[in-house]
């Protein structure tokens, strides 16, 4: 089938549009003026009027978890709660609305201690008993590398004092050596495992409401980490099912921090690249660190805001060096959570004898990277080593960040223009359901360098704010450099895939201030529409 869309403010690249585009089945055929595309395309195709609006490439997620987010929305839902008695009253509020059966594990997620209003602390066993005491409940703090359990969870767990945490983990204890119901990093499984297993048939469910979600803001790609041990296999069938009426294009970042699991899956013919266009294999995904709010993200000097710690690591020099080699023996990117100075350098160091003369060929990359110094950049750009970032984090961050590392590393840290500048390959993703997958606050929050309430005046270490073109280009182009898709991906250009978004603003033209404005009004996805806006006037389709 061939379609038109015109009357369009196209975005090929830099300061430079078109007005109409030309699509046969799902590739883009030509670009150009409204007339040079009704003269070159047939006479019977349907053609889209979009009434002078702007059209990027579709919006593509370089990190996030895509089932999670979905199973979140079926969740206790925490994100933006405003004290702990809100956080207890929206889980009294689902209990009394969903009717659990007895015995079901309660689980939601998103509540940050930094935004409570009344006590300004970590959720504890007692304030999740004082929900319920029948239900075994588990909250899981915003960033996921923390969590409270009430009572009933830990003792449906088998977890006691004497419990060792699993390695690269802690339990948290009061002053009388009483768990306090926190459990940081890899000890957050020993209390998730109570759930048990997902359905096939609500781990479906979970994953089309989250496809729908993510074409309501222009999303056509993603690479998403939901690929675990004792899992994964299930969970590639469930997509491949899913995959059978496309709305959008998967790369699967692979979790494996074991290198028996990695080898399973290496051995069962699953490397980067195996699969097709909209559900493929993409790197290794590894952790080795945690998060700054929760002061579990590795430095390399004490937390300027809590001297007796750097951090967790999640995974010794040894273990990520041994993983690293076993991918790049097998042809497999690596890609890799790292948050703190000290993480950031131990991925550099892990990865440089991998990057011959500058080059990298297996695209590794760092995942976050937020906490940095200039010569940590130069390394980026040194090595050629990618940077998959997260510009929506500075929304919480920047509250935080300068008491955790000083002001000094805050000014190098969160440096996407830095990075830009010096030419490392820089892609946007919003680590969903960590952050929402929102596309235009991402790039409200790179090109002003404010949170969401517009603070602070003129920007957190403006010098970082990036142009609404790089932070496009690093939302689309970029990202399908770090699936090695850029020449068919990221691009409104012929021989490219037809997958756009349609915009309700000029974000080319209109204040950065007044970013937040802009809606998707419709996304197109090989050539179809998935997604169109209710509340705007359809798009004229008829035959020429």
């Amino acid at each position: 089938m061939d379609t038109v869309i015109y009357n369009g403010k196209i975005y090929l690249k830099k300061h430079t549009f078109a007005q109409a585009v030309w699509i046969h089945n799902d590739i883009i055929q030509q670009v150009g003026t409204n007339e040079e595309i009704f003269s070159a395309a047939p006479q019977n195709c349907r053609r889209y009027d979009t009434q002078g609006k702007t059209i990027v490439p579709g919006f593509h997620d370089s990190h996030l978890h895509l089932l999670s987010a979905g199973q979140m929305m079926a969740d206790i839902q925490l994100l933006g709660a405003t004290s702990i008695a809100q956080v207890q009253q929206i889980a009294r509020d689902y209990i009394e609305k969903t009717k659990p059966a007895p015995g079901t594990v309660l689980h939601g997620m998103g509540w940050n201690q930094d935004y409570f209003t009344d006590e300004k602390r970590l959720l504890t066993k007692q304030d999740l008993d004082a929900i319920s005491t029948d239900y075994p409940i588990i909250l899981e703090r915003a960033c996921a590398h923390i969590l409270t359990a009430n009572s009933k969870a830990i003792e449906m767990a088998g977890i006691t004092e004497s419990t060792p945490p699993a390695q690269g983990g802690a339990f948290d204890f009061d002053q009388d050596g009483k768990l306090t119901g926190v459990f940081r990093e890899n000890a957050c499984e020993q209390i998730l495992s109570i759930r048990g297993k997902a359905t096939a048939e609500s781990t479906k469910q979970a994953l089309r409401m989250a496809m729908d979600y993510a074409a309501q803001w222009g999303i056509t790609s993603v690479q998403t980490m939901d690929l675990r041990p004792g899992s994964w296999k299930q969970t590639l069938q469930i997509y491949q099912e899913v995959q059978k009426n496309p709305t959008l294009r998967v790369y699967h970042q692979c979790s494996f921090m074991k290198k028996a699991d990695f080898q399973e899956f290496l051995q069962a013919g699953y490397k980067t690249g195996v699969g097709d266009i909209y559900n493929r294999i993409g790197p290794l995904k590894l952790f080795i660190d945690g998060s700054l709010g929760a002061r579990t993200a590795l430095m390399r000097q004490p937390y300027h805001d809590d001297p007796s710690t750097k951090g967790i690591s999640t995974l010794t020099k040894e273990q990520t060096k041994e993983l690293v080699q076993l991918a790049a023996e097998n042809d497999c990117q690596v890609v890799v959570h790292a948050i703190g100075d000290g993480a950031v350098e131990q991925m550099l160091d892990c990865y440089e004898p991998l990057c011959k003369e500058g080059k990298n060929p297996l695209r590794l990359g760092i995942v976050h990277c937020q906490i940095t110094d200039i010569p940590l950049l130069e390394r980026f750009a040194k090595n050629d080593i990618l940077a998959l970032v997260q510009p929506i984090f500075l929304h919480y961050d920047m509250r935080v960040v300068e008491d955790r590392v000083g002001k000094e590393l805050a000014s190098t840290s969160y440096a996407f223009e830095s990075l830009r500048r010096l030419g490392v390959h820089t892609s946007f993703g919003t680590d969903a359901p960590i952050e929402d997958m929102n596309p235009i606050d991402n790039l409200y929050c790179a090109v002003t360098r404010k949170n969401l309430e517009g603070n602070p005046q003129g920007g957190f270490y403006p010098q970082e704010c990036m142009d609404i073109f790089d932070a496009v280009d690093a939302y689309t182009w970029e990202s399908a450099y770090a699936s090695f898709e850029e020449d068919k991906k990221g691009c409104i250009q012929p021989g490219y895939y037809a997958d756009m978004a349609i915009l309700s603003h000029d974000i080319f033209t209109m204040p950065t201030d007044e970013l937040r404005k802009t809606k998707v009004d419709a996304t197109i996805m090989a050539g179809k529409f998935v997604y169109e806006r209710d509340d705007i006037e359809k798009l004229v389709d008829k035959d020429i």
